[in-house]
């Protein structure tokens, strides 16, 4: 039998990924786009210049994304030589498990924090007689100034760093490729004026604290257990 180049449990991990991602941020937008918005803007941000060339970095994010989220999705080769999902923790190992289930749980905070505290903040005028400029204005507009706090760029970001800073088996370039891209990325929310301070804070602080949730066999069974279920039935 011709073995797949992508075994149906890293595309059902990554399609829910996407999925929950794209309801967290799409729902939040579209619940409480009527509703009154805070803007969480600091004197600090104050002196953060706009520049408009780092919308590069902030674009190439998605490709990173993509990149780094494959990585985690096919795990480490042990867990890539387990033939039979475990009972409790499902087909996709501790690790992955750990690693997803932190990025769900993320997305289920984001969409409370979108609509207990949705956010907004004032953009500065683009010129769109540059190249830059002008791709920044076409952020502008297919990306509203709102479901700022947290900022999911940074989370996602910081995330791709999460799931490969302790992966003994992959280069360390690769490693630290995605510590230095997440900071850029950071930055470039703040230089292209997409988000505040706050946000990224928000953003990093948030990845961490459902990592660490997720080493708790009680959290992260609420997503392998569903996981694995789905996996049987896709599968049977």
């Amino acid at each position: 039998m011709k073995k797949k180049l992508f075994p149906t449990y890293i595309i059902m991990t990554l399609a829910v990924a996407f999925i929950l991602n794209t309801l967290s941020y799409n729902g939040g937008r579209l619940i409480a786009s009527g509703w009154p918005h805070v803007n969480m803007t600091l004197p600090l941000d104050d002196y953060v210049p706009f520049l408009p060339a780092t919308v590069v970095i902030y674009v190439l994010s998605y490709l990173f994304w993509l990149v780094y989220y494959f990585i985690a999705a096919f795990g480490t080769p042990e867990e890539r030589l387990v033939g039979v999902p475990d009972p409790v923790e499902g087909p996709g190992g501790f690790r992955r498990n750990r690693f997803f289930a932190a990025d769900a749980l993320s997305r289920f905070i984001c969409l409370a924090f979108f609509l207990a505290v949705p956010t907004t903040m004032t953009r500065p005028e683009t010129d769109t007689d540059t190249l830059w400029g002008t791709a920044v204005t076409f952020i502008y507009m297919i990306d509203s100034a709102d479901n700022l706090f947290p900022s999911i760029h940074c989370l996602v970001s910081w995330f791709c760093w999460i799931s490969v800073r302790d992966r003994k088996d992959l280069h360390p370039a690769v490693r630290y490729f995605a510590l230095v891209f997440a900071i850029l990325v950071c930055i470039s929310t703040l230089t292209t004026k997409q988000h505040v301070a706050v946000d990224i804070f928000g953003g990093v602080i948030l990845a961490e604290l459902c990592y660490w949730l997720t080493g708790l066999d009680s959290v992260r069974r609420l997503y392998a257990k569903p996981m694995s279920r789905l996996f049987s039935k896709l599968t049977s």
